[in-house]
């Protein structure tokens, strides 16, 4: 007989939670935004969900965004993202909402100002300079070798 599968709602939809997850401990989970979201939107959706279906677990998320991957800081990238979708509810604001709010976050300097031609410090990303922490390749490693868990996207 199966057990009862809770539903947990993180906002932006509700997800089943097997049993063998409830109680579970925490984990350390690194999750890296390195390819252009604009090549496969809906890997960065993926990767996204994952992210913030990992917060909303409890889990420790710290993700890193470089190279391309920094266009997901930029408002005007996920409002074009989110019509892509024509979903009749948002999925992508939410999401990014959700690890601005339970993840650490992380973000290469040079690639922002390679990408987006914006430097640390303008004041023009999706969330405030002081709520990320800049880095480059050291801060990737760092990451990467102190997580339980890494996902690429």
């Amino acid at each position: 007989m199966m057990a009862s599968v809770p539903n947990l709602d993180i906002g932006f939809t509700k997800f089943h939670t097997p049993p063998f997850q409830r109680g579970s401990m925490s984990k350390r989970i690194f999750v890296n935004f390195v390819s252009d979201p604009n090549n496969d939107p809906t890997k960065t959706i993926v990767g996204l969900a994952c992210a913030s279906r990992a917060v909303a677990d409890g889990h420790d998320v710290n993700v890193f965004f470089a190279a391309a991957g920094v266009r997901l800081l930029e408002a005007s990238y996920i409002e074009r993202l989110e019509a892509e979708l024509d979903s009749p509810e948002p999925m992508v604001r939410p999401m990014m909402d959700a690890l601005v709010a339970g993840a650490t976050l992380h973000c290469s300097f040079g690639s922002l100002k390679a990408v987006l031609g914006i430097s640390e410090g303008d004041g023009a990303l999706l969330v405030a300079d002081d709520q990320i922490s800049w880095s480059g390749p050291p801060g990737v490693i760092a990451l990467s070798t102190a997580s339980d868990v890494q996902l690429m996207y």
